[in-house]
């Protein structure tokens, strides 16, 4: 009876695990701040981009563009193409309209368009907007920069290329943004320039911003939306409690906008104080805006910020590689210090064997081979509950009026065949949180993403589906098909509950008979790559199970 009990327990935890992270779970979230405040000394304008902290005086520039910057134009455009991505910037407000990804696509059809990582339809002012807090330099919301670049096409192929956009306010504020392309990176530093070259004192917050359409729907499993590394802490708000949070304040290591395979982020070079401020409008346009504290600008001084811009893939072997602690925007929930290794590993069998989903089958495998000696153990305890099952069955006939005292002889039972109730439930316990890691893991390595098995299975990261159909199924997101694999798992996980002794009552035994239907309709819209695992780990169980049974009979 109590080994029945915990059974169920164990069952009905994946459930409520499932349950819970797809609707109530909350990622920890950052910390609001009442009336943050920064503050960033005047310095020099360096040619190396990095930040300074003494302000210095400089002589007045004269207000005349140099005959190498062209006249900006609101809709002049140009396009910068490297090899890993083709950016389109706008000279007003100097921002990226547009940013595509060459090496990952829209979808995983042939022929698909290359993924572009910007919406225009709703981010029409485009992102990585300079602005200022105050009242001190009316007009920058609307300024149309002049670039040093004439060409309408910039080729980066062998070595960096670096493109400065300026503005001068009417009374002669300088505002100057310096990118530099470079062909091997998807880091693209931003130098951001403000010169004082009026004759009065120049106050206000500076920022620069990043923007966003984000979805109205609530994500199942994962994190999308803004998060920040604010004093070594990974932070994570989800959009729906941006009324509530959205401002916060800390040393900044980077701000981003995520979805589940890519994110957009700002990283100062001289990591120090800052604030993040979110907001979302009617029409689902995330920005987040990171300030760079209050400064005074008095005539003929200058302020520069340096960042690094990332638009690319959520890969933690890419961001490890670009500094700033990025890699831990990939962060896997609770069992990240699991899911981390398994995700190394998978993409370690990928370089030997180069189709993912035998990765996933391998990595099934190894973590079958490690954890066999705990499951040797759950069925062998399965196996002398078996044994026992009629003598059980006899006990709860008796003394069917008069629970106490079946519990008694249940226990009793126990104690003379040395059989430990809980020896088949506590290796299972153990086994969870990797199961769960797995499972996290699947659902968000980008390495999957549009990723084939096989036949049929030519997108691990989306469900698998046989055939197209055009009517809906209940129970079913769109597409709708035959979800082969996904059914295959719900026979495996039928099988492995018939090789299972029974368990408690009748009732309790036609409660369990229920949860391989109950979990078949939960993996339906789950990822092929998610359910593939599940498949070959039941496949695994079911032959563990049968050898240990057969060698105890």
């Amino acid at each position: 009876m109590e080994h029945a009990r915990m059974f169920i327990a164990i069952v009905l935890s994946f459930l409520v695990f499932f349950v819970w992270e797809t609707f109530f779970v909350d990622r920890e979230t950052m910390k609001p701040t009442v009336n943050p405040t920064a503050t960033q000394e005047t310095q020099n304008l360096q040619s190396n981009s990095q930040a300074q902290t003494a302000p210095v005086s400089i002589a007045p520039v004269a207000l005349t563009p140099d005959a190498t910057v062209v006249e900006g134009k609101s809709d002049r455009r140009l396009i910068v193409e490297t090899p890993l991505y083709t950016v389109t910037i706008a000279d007003k407000g100097a921002v990226f309209k547009s940013l595509v990804l060459k090496n990952y696509r829209e979808t995983a059809q042939e022929g698909s368009d290359n993924l572009e990582m910007i919406d225009t339809k709703i981010v029409k002012d485009g992102t990585l907007e300079v602005g200022f807090e105050g009242n001190d330099l009316p007009g920058l919301a609307t300024a149309v920069y002049r670039s040093d670049v004439s060409a309408d096409t910039l080729m980066v192929r062998d070595a960096e290329k670096r493109i400065s956009y300026r503005w001068v306010s009417p009374d002669g504020v300088v505002v100057e943004k310096v990118f530099r392309f470079q062909p091997d990176s998807y880091l693209i530093p931003l130098t951001v320039t403000i010169r004082n070259e009026s004759g009065r004192n120049i106050n206000g917050n500076s920022y620069v911003a990043l923007k966003k359409f984000s979805p109205d729907n609530d994500v199942r499993y994962g994190f999308e939306g803004p998060s920040a590394l604010i004093d070594d802490h990974l932070e994570q708000v989800k959009v729906k409690d941006l009324d509530e949070k959205n401002s916060f304040s800390g040393k900044v290591n980077w701000m981003a906008l995520q979805d589940r395979y890519f994110m957009s982020s700002l990283s100062p070079e001289a990591t120090g104080r800052g604030t993040i401020k979110l907001s979302i409008n009617g029409d689902r346009l995330l920005e987040s805006r990171l300030f760079n504290g209050d400064i005074a600008l008095k005539p003929g001084t200058q302020v520069s910020y340096g960042y690094q811009v990332f638009f690319g893939p959520l890969s933690v072997s890419l961001l490890k590689t670009l500094g700033h602690q990025l890699d831990r925007a990939v962060d896997f929930g609770w069992f990240d210090i699991i899911a981390k290794p398994c995700l190394w590993l998978m993409n370690f069998f990928y370089r030997f064997i180069p189709n993912y989903g035998v990765a996933i089958i391998l990595l099934t495998i190894l973590t079958k081979v490690l954890l066999w000696p705990l499951g040797n153990k759950s069925y062998k305890s399965m196996g002398e509950m078996k044994k026992i099952q009629p003598l059980m069955a006899e006990i709860r006939e008796k003394y069917k009026d008069d629970k106490k005292k079946m519990n008694e002889e249940v226990m009793g039972l126990y104690r003379i065949y040395k059989i430990n109730p809980m020896g088949g439930c506590l290796p299972m316990l153990v086994q969870i949180p990797v199961f769960f890691a797995l499972y996290r893991m699947l659902y968000e390595a980008i390495e999957l993403r549009h990723a084939p098995f096989f036949g049929w299975i030519t997108d691990l990261s989306a469900p698998d589906r046989l055939f197209q159909f055009d009517f809906s199924i209940p129970m079913m997101e769109p597409p709708y098909g035959i979800p082969v694999l996904t059914v295959v798992m719900g026979a495996t996980m039928f099988l492995q509950q018939k090789m299972s002794p029974p368990m408690g009552d009748p009732a309790q035994a036609k409660v369990m008979m229920f949860m391989p239907i109950i979990f078949t309709v939960i993996f339906i819209n789950f990822s092929s790559g998610l359910v593939l695992y599940w498949l070959v780990n039941n496949v695994l169980s079911i032959s563990q199970q049968y050898y240990v049974q057969k060698k105890m009979a």
